[in-house]
């Protein structure tokens, strides 16, 4: 099984790592070869994300599969929740049946949110989490924006940075904790485990 992820590039950085090593606990003999293809910025949109799709799904080196795996918060007005980017994506590249999208909804630092202890102690700060679930917190002020505030507030005295510092807010913690808690990356983990053959995650 060869599955395809496009993906921002510091996402890519923060959290493939993770992701490999809790797949591979599920897994075991049925874990796939994932290429991460990471973007500068958000990954592409309209003509330009079905023509890489399709790309990846043709030919002697196609992969079985292709996930795009997007903010819905992207610093443009594309997409209104994770509903909304999911259908505009799948209307972008003609409802392939070998193309899943998935999005962090409202950003990928939601599913850092969960872990809000962890991140105190790396700020410096006794900051109250935000309120509510991690993937409803609120849009305009998303959760990347909360997770910088804390930082630069906090004794730490340097801002938050996605490569340093969601890496290692996931390496102190059980991914599974923020499964539990935010729909859309249960979503995400889940497409990989069905590919595989596996058990979902309920």
């Amino acid at each position: 099984m060869k599955i395809a992820i496009l993906v921002e590039g510091a996402t890519e950085t923060a959290f493939k790592p993770i992701l490999e090593a809790f797949l591979k606990l599920r897994l075991q003999q049925k874990m796939p070869r994932l290429k991460f293809i990471p973007y500068d910025g958000r990954i592409p949109k309209e003509a330009k994300l079905k023509r890489i799709v399709e790309n990846l799904l043709i030919g002697k080196d196609a992969y079985n599969a292709v996930i795009a795996l997007t903010d819905v918060y992207t610093g443009t007005d594309d997409f209104i929740d994770a509903t909304d980017a999911k259908a505009k994506m799948n209307a972008w590249v003609g409802n392939h049946p070998k193309f899943y999208p998935h999005v962090a909804q409202y950003d990928f630092e939601a599913w850092l949110l969960p872990y809000w202890s962890t991140i105190q102690k790396l700020a410096g700060h006794n900051k109250l989490a935000p309120s509510g679930l991690p993937e409803q917190v609120n849009h305009n002020n998303p959760p990347s924006y909360r997770i910088k505030e804390i930082f630069e507030i906090g004794k730490c005295k340097r801002s938050y940075s996605k490569i340093r510092d969601a890496a290692s807010i996931l390496r102190k913690n059980n991914l599974m904790d923020a499964v539990n808690l935010c729909p859309e990356l249960k979503a995400f983990i889940n497409t990989i485990l069905f590919l595989c053959d596996s058990d979902l995650i309920p």
